[in-house]
C-alpha cells in the first residue's frame, strides 16, 4: 500500500508538473504572437508612411554653351534648397579669396552658434579653428553645417547679416526667386529657390571662378584621420559629371544641382523632391544621358555676370520687404545716356567743341550687396601718364547699367591744354559711401575741379579707349596695382595671340580704406575675348567677359 500510494504522488506530482509546462509553453507562444503582430502592424504603418512621403518634384536642364533649357518640370515652383545653399556660401567665399579678402591659409573661428547647429557637421568645438581651404572641403563633401555658418560669420559678420548677402548676390545673378535666410540651408520657411534659379547659379559659380570651382569636384578628403567621402556619389561614377552639390530636408526631398561635360557639350542640370537619394541620382542621370547629346557644342552665350542696378534694387528689396513684390529685382537694366557737362565744365569752354562718343563705365558686382564695387572709369596704361584722383558723385547723376549706350554722340568743349576731350558718366548709388575713382591725364588733372559729377581724360588721341571692339576681359583683382599690372603682363605672355591687338589697363576701386585693383583688357570683340578667356584658363588664369 505503502508503495502504491508513494507511486501515486509521484503521478501526481508528474501530472502537476506536466500541466504547468503546458500553460507556460501556451503562454509564450501567445505572447510571441502578439509581439510578431503587434511587428507587422508597426512596419505596416511605417511603410504607410514611406508611401506617403512624396516630396514635390522639380527638375531643368540647361545647355550651358547656348543657354537654352532643354528639359524643364515646375522650374518655377517654389522649393526649399536644402543644402543646395552651400552654393551660395561658396560664391561669396570664392569671391573674398579672388579679391584677397580672406586666403586658404586663413584661420576661421568656431563660434558657439556654428558649433550648436545640427548634423551634418565636423564637430567643432567653439574657440576652435579651420583653414579656409578645410573648409571649402568641408562643404563641398560633408555639407558641414557647423562650417557654413563659420564661413557666413566670417564674411558677414553673422549669420543673418551674410544670409542678407546672399540674397543680394542672388538678385545681381537674376535669381529673382530665391531668398536666403541662413548659410546653410536647415529648415526655415523663408528659404526658398527654384530649380530654374540653381541652375543659374550652378552656371554663374563656373563663369565666375572656374579654378575654385574645381574643388566641387573633390571626392574624399581627410579631416583629423578620418576620410570624409562626398555626398554626391556621381562623382566618378557617371561620364564627364564634374560637381556640383547635393542636398536633403524633409519638405524638400533629396536634390541635386549637378554638371556634367561631354565631347565639348556642357548641360547643368537640377533636380528636387527625391525621396531617396538613390532615386534622385537616377533621375539626374536620366536627365543628363537624354539631353546632353543635343547640348550645341559651340559656346555662344555669354557668361552670366552681375548686374550694378540689379544689386542695388535688391539691397533696397531686403530693406524694404515691403515693396520687394513691385521692384523688378531681376530686370535687365535699361541704357542711361551719360550726362551733358554741368554749366561749371561749359564755361570753360573756348574752343569749338569736337563729337566724342560718351562712355559709361560697366562695374561688374565684385562682392556681396553689403560690399559693393565702386564704379570708375578706366584709361589705359600705356601711353599717358596718369594720376588718380577723387570724383565725388553729385546729386544730378544717373544710374548706369551692364547695357551698352546708345550712339548718341555728345559735344563737349575740351579744357585748356587738351586736344580732345571723352566724357565718362559715373553712377549715383545713395548707399555708396565712399567716393569714385576715376583716372585722369596727368597733365589736367591739377586744373579739373575737385568734385564734379563730369570729368574729362585728355589724350593726344581721339579717345582713350579703343573704338573697336565691345568687349573687354578681367583676369583678376589684387590689393597692390602691381599685381595688377604683373598679371597682365603674363596674360600677354601666354597667350600672345589672342590679346595682341587688346590694350591693357588696371581700375581701381576703393572701400573705406581699402583698394582693389582689377586687371583687364579692353579693345575686343566678343570672339576674341572668349577666345582669350578660353585660352587664359586653359593656362589656369581666372578669366571673366564684359561687354564694355
Amino acid at each position: 500500500m505503502l508503495r502504491a500510494g508513494a507511486r501515486d504522488g509521484r503521478g501526481l506530482r508528474c501530472g502537476v508538473f506536466c500541466l504547468a509546462t503546458l500553460i507556460a509553453v501556451a503562454t509564450v507562444a501567445t505572447t510571441a504572437s502578439d509581439a510578431d503582430a503587434r511587428g507587422r502592424r508597426h512596419h505596416a504603418r511605417r511603410a504607410v508612411h514611406v508611401e506617403r512621403y512624396e516630396p514635390s518634384p522639380a527638375s531643368i536642364v540647361i545647355d550651358a554653351n547656348s543657354g537654352a533649357v532643354l528639359s524643364s518640370s515646375n522650374p518655377d515652383s517654389p522649393r526649399h534648397p536644402a543644402s543646395l545653399t552651400k552654393i551660395m556660401t561658396l560664391y561669396l567665399l570664392f569671391e573674398r579669396l579672388e579679391n584677397g579678402k580672406i586666403k586658404l591659409t586663413s584661420d576661421l573661428p568656431v563660434s558657439s552658434h556654428a558649433a550648436a547647429q545640427a548634423p551634418s557637421k565636423l564637430g567643432l568645438k567653439p574657440g576652435e579653428t579651420l583653414k579656409v581651404e578645410t573648409a571649402i572641403r568641408a562643404l563641398v563633401t560633408k555639407s558641414a553645417n557647423d562650417v557654413a555658418v563659420m564661413v557666413g560669420e566670417a564674411i558677414g559678420g553673422d549669420e543673418p547679416s551674410f544670409a542678407q548677402m546672399m540674397t543680394a548676390k542672388a538678385r545681381a545673378l537674376g535669381m529673382k526667386s530665391t531668398t536666403y535666410r541662413n548659410a546653410s540651408g536647415l529648415p526655415d520657411d523663408a528659404q526658398i529657390t527654384t530649380a530654374r534659379d540653381q541652375a543659374l547659379l550652378g552656371r554663374a559659380i563656373q563663369d565666375r571662378f572656374p579654378i575654385q570651382y574645381r574643388y566641387f569636384a573633390t571626392r574624399t578628403f581627410e579631416f583629423r584621420g578620418k576620410s570624409v567621402r562626398n555626398h554626391n556619389h556621381l562623382l566618378g561614377a557617371v561620364e564627364g559629371v564634374d560637381g556640383i552639390k547635393t542636398g536633403y530636408i524633409h519638405d524638400s526631398g533629396f536634390n541635386i544641382v549637378t554638371s556634367a561635360r561631354r565631347n565639348g557639350r556642357h548641360v547643368i542640370a537640377v533636380v528636387f523632391g527625391g525621396r531617396t537619394a538613390k532615386a534622385r541620382d537616377a533621375r539626374v542621370v536620366s536627365l543628363i544621358n537624354n539631353n546632353i547629346n543635343i547640348a550645341a557644342v559651340k559656346r555662344t552665350t555669354p557668361p552670366i555676370v552681375e548686374g550694378w542696378e540689379t544689386v542695388e534694387r535688391a539691397k533696397e528689396a531686403i530693406k524694404h520687404p515691403a515693396v520687394a513684390s513691385v521692384l523688378p529685382l531681376a530686370a535687365p537694366a535699361a541704357p542711361v545716356a551719360a550726362q551733358a557737362a554741368p554749366p561749371a565744365i561749359a564755361q570753360v569752354a573756348t574752343a569749338p567743341a569736337p563729337e566724342v562718343t560718351p562712355v559709361v563705365a560697366a562695374p561688374v558686382a565684385q562682392a556681396a550687396a553689403a560690399h559693393m564695387p565702386e564704379p570708375g572709369s578706366t584709361a589705359p596704361i600705356k601711353p599717358n601718364a596718369v594720376k588718380t584722383v577723387a570724383v565725388h558723385p553729385g546729386a544730378t547723376m544717373q544710374t548706369a547699367s551692364l547695357s551698352p549706350l546708345p550712339s548718341d554722340n555728345r559735344k563737349l568743349t575740351p579744357g585748356v591744354g587738351a586736344k580732345s576731350v571723352t566724357t565718362v558718366a559715373t553712377v549715383k548709388n545713395e548707399n555708396v559711401k565712399s567716393d569714385t575713382i576715376g583716372v585722369l591725364s596727368a597733365k589736367v588733372a591739377s586744373a579739373a575741379p575737385a568734385a564734379t559729377s563730369v570729368y574729362a581724360v585728355a589724350s593726344d588721341t581721339a579717345a582713350t579707349r579703343p573704338r573697336a571692339g565691345g568687349w573687354m576681359i578681367q583676369v583678376g583683382a589684387f590689393p597692390e596695382e602691381k599685381e595688377a599690372k604683373d598679371r597682365l603682363s603674363t596674360c600677354q605672355s601666354k597667350v600672345k595671340d589672342q590679346l595682341a591687338k587688346a590694350e591693357p589697363f588696371t581700375e581701381k576701386t576703393v572701400k573705406g580704406d581699402k583698394s582693389l585693383y582689377r586687371a583687364r583688357f579692353a579693345g575686343l570683340d566678343k570672339d576674341q575675348a572668349e577666345a582669350a578667356c578660353k585660352a587664359l584658363k586653359h593656362s589656369d588664369i581666372p578669366c571673366m567677359l564684359l561687354k564694355n
